[in-house]
């Protein structure tokens, strides 16, 4: 488990297009889905009083330079500044990208899965620069990033293993509040 790791809300972008085509993106990008936009909007219903809270505390908000979560960070924080960190972009998955994902990896899906990918990154390049990253941080943050990515630094906070890992949920649409090596996830309250 890291240590000294200050309060972190992490949001996964929203749905787009190749999240339903079931498609794998790494790197590359398409566009929010309706329902990804939607999405972004409850995310940013439920960060509302927290942004000014991490800002006021003197800490940051943070976003994968990929457009699919520019655009769900547009949203999600409310029009509040930002700054882009490329350590943030989802795991490079080489030679699959903008592949189906049924056609490449059958059965196996998601961390194992694509940190085996040729030409990629592969786990440990991936979780380097996330640990990069997080032993910079000194204050709270809201970070806007991707699913691959956000097992691996949500593991990372919570003491888990690869395996552990790619066990975690991956949601869209809420938020991950990870705090004193654990995690709580954060979701609008359903609509009477």
């Amino acid at each position: 488990m890291l240590r000294d790791v200050p309060p972190i809300w992490f949001l996964r972008h929203g749905e787009t297009e190749w999240n339903l085509e079931k498609r794998i993106q790494g790197r590359r990008d398409s566009p929010l889905t309706a329902r990804g936009v939607a999405q972004a909007h409850a995310q940013a219903r439920l960060m509302s009083g927290i942004i000014p809270e991490v800002l006021g505390a003197g800490g940051g908000l943070f976003v994968s330079p990929q457009g699919r979560a520019q655009a769900t960070a547009r949203i999600a924080l409310a029009g509040h500044g930002f700054a882009t960190d490329a350590r943030l972009a989802e795991i490079d998955t080489g030679d699959w990208e903008g592949q189906l994902r049924s056609e490449v990896v059958g059965g196996q899906d998601g961390l194992a899965a694509y940190a085996a990918a040729p030409g990629g990154e592969g786990f440990d390049g991936l979780s380097a620069r996330v640990t990069e990253f997080l032993s910079e941080l000194r204050a709270p943050a809201v970070i806007v990033s991707h699913g691959i990515l956000g097992q691996v630094l949500r593991g990372l906070i919570c003491g888990l293993g690869p395996d552990e890992m790619a066990r975690l949920s991956n949601h869209q649409g809420c938020a991950y509040l990870l705090k004193e090596g654990g995690e709580t996830l954060l979701r609008e309250e359903a609509k009477a």
